[in-house]
């Protein structure tokens, strides 16, 4: 027996998510069936953390259990092979048994990426939110910066959420142009359902408005959601990284 760990890219577009739902067509259950026809059993897959439907990733992370004999670089290009070309295994590694995917992760960071309207190419709408214009990267770091920190996010979270724990320990949060891009970069221990989408929704919101970091922290001092801003296209949200600890 061996414990695997995955790094994931995949193209959310077509699909309802991460996590198993019962019929829907998810990542997680792609993964499963491949492992399935690899292993000739049910295998169980346990990921980093859930991703929305329509939301894609860089480096989402997951590990399982396996019984076979196979060197471990090998489980890369035989899950592969029963994967979709949109669900792409870019590395598997073998961990400690006590390895968890979801419980060890210590930080996970999430992209979201803007392009102005003058820029934004037909093949490029999958991937981003187009703008009218090219915004002011101060005042959008502006908007941003009250999320520093440790916090309830109740107002930028899901009414799916009802009954969990809001308060997040946020990293970094930070707003930069690449390649004619916009792109805000978030770190946190933990994200709520939809919490990066609301929370880009209501920067945006308020950068329109006019308004300064003093509104974004009174939306987070809130604790409502409706006091923030609707939630921004998932199709411009990408997990980029997780990262672990000793692992």
């Amino acid at each position: 027996m061996a414990n695997i760990k995955l790094t994931v890219a995949y193209d959310g577009t077509a699909y309802c998510g991460w996590q198993i739902q019962n019929d829907d067509d998810t990542i997680q259950g792609r993964m499963e069936k491949a492992l399935e026809k690899l292993h000739g059993h049910p295998v169980k897959l346990t990921g980093a953390g859930r991703t929305d439907s329509g939301v894609h990733a860089r480096g989402q992370c997951a590990n399982f259990i396996t019984d076979m004999a196979m060197p471990v670089e090998k489980f890369r290009e035989a899950l592969n092979s029963f994967l979709p070309p949109d669900i792409r295994i870019l590395k598997s590694e073998e961990v400690e048994d006590s390895f968890h995917a979801r419980y060890d992760a210590t930080e996970r960071i999430y992209k979201y990426y803007m392009l102005p309207r003058a820029l934004s190419y037909p093949w490029l709408e999958r991937y981003c939110l187009t703008l009218k214009c090219a915004p002011d990267i101060n005042r959008l770091n502006e908007l941003a910066a009250p999320l520093v920190g440790l916090h309830s996010f109740s107002s930028f979270a899901s009414v799916m959420e009802d009954g969990y724990p809001m308060e997040r320990t946020v990293n970094s949060a930070v707003f930069y142009q690449k390649n004619g891009y916009t792109v805000f970069k978030i770190s946190a221990d933990g994200f709520l359902r939809r919490m990066v989408r609301s929370i880009v929704g209501t920067v945006l919101d308020l950068y329109e408005k006019g308004e300064d970091g003093k509104a974004m922290k009174a939306v987070l001092d809130a604790r409502d959601r409706s006091a923030a801003g609707a939630c921004a296209a998932a199709k411009g949200l990408f997990l980029d990284q997780v990262i672990y600890g000793k692992h």
